[in-house]
């Protein structure tokens, strides 16, 4: 847990959590708390498994997954190709438009290279390619506040992905091996789900049950599945969705080691299909 990504704070929360479950079901385990360059000290203790709960880069973009398998230990979650594919936006968005996936028009913003004509309409979403937790993640309503937008998305990663603003309902699906679980409708008051409606606003609402029919519910759910499995995922993730005002579901993003604090939405959606935290923990490290 921890890790030296932008996602630190949420994953030592994630870390706590995960721990005191598995502690308290007896089982075996330490924490390891990854800060700056100490991953060395790891490699001297001696374990069967690891629960990677590491969020953002160094976490989920391959990085600690080569570094197990180098060493052949086993651990949670999608392998470190995978990991791969699915942290880089712009990269999962190539991978799903591949499978006829349906995603927002967008292109890639080179900080040492001049930005290719837009050819879709404003509003548009700027995001850094490499982050998670909404970071780095500006709206864009004018041409003019395009510069500044950039500046803020090239801070984490010298790639940024500007994408049409699909203006619409955000839903999202966990997924636990083969199975989607219950399908969450998240409502925020900000402008978007950012970091502080994330993890600081006691006004986000989620909705589970989601209010959607049960038909447009199994639809979302299939679309999960095939998004998941088109990376090459495993064990467990959770991918996004907006869904428009014609009730047309677009792609946003997938995270392959979602947060599990007590705001997070995967101990949600199992909560509500009879899977208590405690269960669910165990259901991780059981597919591996």
């Amino acid at each position: 847990m921890g890790g030296n990504s932008a996602e630190r704070a949420i994953s030592l929360k994630s870390g706590k959590a995960i721990y005191q479950t598995l502690n308290n079901q007896n089982i075996d385990c330490f924490t390891f708390d990854w800060y700056k360059d100490n991953l060395s000290e790891l490699w001297q203790y001696e374990f069967d498994q690891v629960f990677i709960i590491l969020h953002g880069r160094g976490g989920e973009d391959e990085y600690i997954q080569k570094q197990l398998e180098n060493r052949g230990i086993c651990y949670t979650g999608s392998d470190s190709n995978a990991s791969h594919n699915s942290m880089d936006k712009a990269r999962t968005k190539i991978i799903w438009k591949q499978h006829n996936l349906t995603l927002a028009p967008s292109i890639i913003a080179n900080i040492n290279q001049p930005i290719n004509p837009i050819n879709f309409p404003l509003p548009w979403a700027v995001k850094p390619t490499l982050e998670g937790s909404s970071i780095g993640i500006s709206k864009v309503d004018n041409q003019i506040q395009l510069d500044d937008a950039l500046i803020l998305a090239w801070q984490y990663a010298p790639y940024a992905l500007i994408e049409q603003w699909i203006k619409g309902d955000k839903y999202t699906i966990a997924i636990l091996g083969n199975k989607a679980l219950a399908v969450v409708r998240i409502i925020t008051d900000q402008n978007f789900y950012d970091y502080k409606s994330k993890y600081h606003s006691n006004k986000t609402q989620y909705l589970c049950p989601c209010n959607l029919s049960l038909t447009q519910e199994k639809a979302l759910q299939a679309i999960a599945l095939k998004a998941f499995f088109a990376i090459n995922a495993k064990g467990w993730g959770r991918v996004d969705f907006i869904i428009n005002q014609h009730n047309k579901p677009y792609l946003l993003e997938i995270n392959t080691i979602p947060g599990m604090t007590p705001h997070s939405l995967v101990p949600m959606a199992a909560k509500a299909i009879g899977i208590n935290f405690n269960k669910l923990v165990i259901s991780i490290i059981n597919e591996i």
